[in-house]
């Protein structure tokens, strides 16, 4: 799912709401979650899961082509761990597309 589709979804959902409303909600949703992550904040939503950054220390890597050795630079990166009941779901829903053939 794309931001279009879920500006899409959300607007299907709620008639009241324009697609430009949709869209701004869905821009000021992922903006403040962007900044709280930025700030080193984690960020729970409770059922689906939760945002945390990661802190990756330097390291040395290889360069495929030539097999020269490269100095890696530490980072901090976005990392995404699902709650129990979205990881229950989706294994149940893979399941019954499994058993039907679907997939």
């Amino acid at each position: 799912m794309t931001r279009s589709d879920l500006v899409e979804e959300l607007a299907a959902r709620f008639g009241q709401l324009t697609h430009h409303d949709a869209e701004s909600a869905v821009k000021t949703i992922l903006d403040a979650m962007g900044l709280a992550l930025i700030q080193g904040h984690r960020i729970e939503i409770r059922g689906f899961g939760s945002f945390s950054i990661n802190h990756r220390p330097p390291r040395m890597g290889r360069n495929p082509r030539s097999g020269e050795s490269v100095a890696i630079p530490e980072k901090r990166v976005p990392h995404f761990k699902p709650g129990k009941a979205l990881r229950e779901s989706v294994d149940a829903r893979t399941a019954q597309l499994q058993a039907d053939n679907k997939i």
